[in-house]
C-alpha cells in the first residue's frame, strides 16, 4: 500500500514460491488480508484509510547471489467511498426578531456529514424542486432582487393573496413592500386578541405585503475532514414572506453513489403562537422566589424564537426595562407586585407573539405585617432603630 504521496511503501503480504512460504506484515491488523489462488489479496470490512494506491511486485531469486530480482511490477488506485452520516437543516443567524414593516432575508443551511465523496445537496419546497440560482456569497439586500408574480396557490378564491383577504381587503389594491409602514387597514388593526384567563395572548402579523414570490439563491461549499471524508454545506436564501412562508416545508435532499435512495432532512417554517408558560410556585407569599418559564407552544416552532420578558407598566424587580431568556425569575417578591402582569414576547422571523401573565403573592403569615419594604428586605427605620438602642445603651453603661 503506497500512502504519503509516494514516499512510504506499506508491505501486506508476501508469497514465497521457492520455499512455499507465507508471511503477512500486517500483523498488528489481525491479519486482514488472505492470499487467494496465489495471486489475490482481499480486504475485508474496508475502512477510508485503504483508499489510495497499492503496488504488486513479482520476482524470482537468483541462485548464485540468493537475492531477489524484481522482475515486474503493477499498480492499481482502490477508491473507497462511504455515505453521509449525518444530514441536518438549520436556520442562519438565530434566533432573531420579527420585522413588522419591511421584508428581510431568510436563510436555511442543510449540513452534510461523513460522506466521501462529496455528495449532492438540493433543496426542496413543498415536495418540489428548488431552482436556485448559485451564488458565491449570499445577497447584500433584499431591494436589488428582482420580483415575481404570486403563484396561483397563494391566491385565494377572490384572487387576492391571502393575507388581504383575511383583513377584508377583496379587490384592494396591493401595496408594495416598503420600510415605511403601509396606510389602510392593514396599519389601522391591532393585533388578534384571545383572552385565557389570567391569560392573554395576543399575536402581530406582518404589515406589509410582499407581492412577488422570492427567487431563491443556492450556495454550496464543502471541506474535508481529517478522517478523509467531507463535510458538505448547502444554504439557501430568499426574502421571507410571512404571508406565504408561514407553515411552509422546506426539506434538504442529498445524493450520493454509496446511497441505494436520497438521505433527507425537512424542517416546517412556523411562527410562534401560544406559548405555555408555568409560574413555580403557582400560589407565591411575601418573601418567595417566583420563576417564570415559557415550557412550550401550541405548535412546533422554526427557527427558534427570541424571548424577552417585561412588566406592564413598570421596570423589572432588578430595576431594568427587559430580561431576555426562556425564563424569569424574581426573587424575594414584596407584596406591592401582587396584580402585576408580566409580559413574554416570541418572536421569529415569520412572526411575534406576546403572552401576559398575572402575578398574585399572597402575605406570608411567617413575615409580620409591615417588616418588609418592596425588596423584600427589612425597612431602613427598622435598623435605624436598632443602632440607635445598642448606641444608648453602650452610652449608658460608660457613664
Amino acid at each position: 500500500q503506497v500512502t504519503d504521496g509516494g514516499t512510504i511503501k506499506q508491505k501486506l503480504f508476501t508469497f514465497d514460491a521457492m520455499f512455499s512460504t507465507n508471511f503477512s506484515h500486517m500483523e498488528n491488523y489481525r491479519r486482514r488480508e488472505d492470499l487467494v489462488y496465489q495471486s489475490t489479496v482481499r480486504l475485508p470490512e474496508v475502512r477510508i484509510s485503504d483508499n489510495g494506491p497499492y503496488e504488486c511486485h513479482v520476482g524470482i531469486y537468483d541462485r548464485a547471489t540468493r537475492e531477489k530480482v524484481v522482475l515486474a511490477s503493477g499498480n492499481v488506485f482502490l477508491n473507497v467511498m462511504a455515505p453521509p452520516t449525518s444530514i441536518s437543516v438549520l436556520a442562519a443567524d438565530t434566533p432573531a426578531p420579527f420585522s413588522r414593516y419591511q421584508a428581510q432575508n431568510f436563510t436555511l443551511v442543510c449540513v452534510v456529514s461523513g460522506g466521501k465523496p462529496a455528495p449532492l445537496v438540493y433543496f426542496k419546497r413543498d415536495g418540489e424542486p428548488i431552482e436556485a440560482t448559485p451564488l458565491p456569497e449570499p445577497p447584500a439586500g433584499a431591494g436589488s432582487w428582482e420580483p415575481r408574480n404570486l403563484l396561483h396557490r397563494d391566491l385565494d378564491d377572490t384572487k387576492v393573496p391571502k393575507s388581504l383577504a383575511a383583513e377584508g381587503e377583496a379587490g384592494g389594491r396591493l401595496p408594495s413592500a416598503t420600510s415605511e409602514p403601509p396606510r389602510g387597514l392593514a396599519a389601522e388593526r391591532g393585533p388578534v386578541t384571545e383572552i385565557i384567563p389570567e391569560t392573554v395572548v395576543s399575536r402581530e402579523f406582518p404589515r406589509w405585503v410582499h407581492v412577488a414570490e422570492p427567487i431563491y439563491y443556492f450556495r454550496h461549499t464543502q471541506a474535508p475532514v481529517s478522517d478523509g471524508t467531507v463535510e458538505a454545506r448547502a444554504s439557501l436564501t430568499w426574502t421571507l414572506n410571512p404571508q406565504i412562508d408561514n407553515e411552509a416545508l422546506f426539506s434538504c435532499e442529498v445524493k450520493h453513489p454509496a446511497l441505494s435512495m436520497p438521505m433527507q432532512a425537512e424542517v416546517t417554517l412556523v411562527a410562534p403562537k401560544g406559548p405555555k408558560i408555568t409560574m413555580t410556585p403557582t400560589r407565591a407569599r411575601v418573601g418567595d422566589t417566583v420563576r417564570i418559564l415559557v415550557q412550550g407552544f401550541q405548535n412546533e416552532v422554526f427557527p427558534e424564537p427570541l424571548f424577552t420578558w417585561t412588566r406592564v407598566g413598570s421596570r423589572l424587580l432588578d430595576g431594568s426595562a427587559e430580561h431576555a431568556g426562556k425564563e424569569l425569575v424574581l426573587e424575594r417578591v414584596p407584596a406591592e407586585l401582587n396584580g402585576s402582569m408580566y409580559r413574554c414576547t416570541a418572536q421569529n422571523p415569520l412572526g411575534s407573539t406576546d403572552t401576559h401573565t398575572r402575578l398574585i403573592v399572597f402575605e406570608n403569615p411567617n413575615i409580620p405585617r409591615g417588616t418588609e419594604d418592596s425588596n423584600g428586605s427589612l425597612p431602613g427605620h427598622c435598623g435605624f432603630r436598632l443602632v440607635l438602642a445598642l448606641t444608648l445603651t453602650v452610652i449608658l453603661e460608660l457613664t
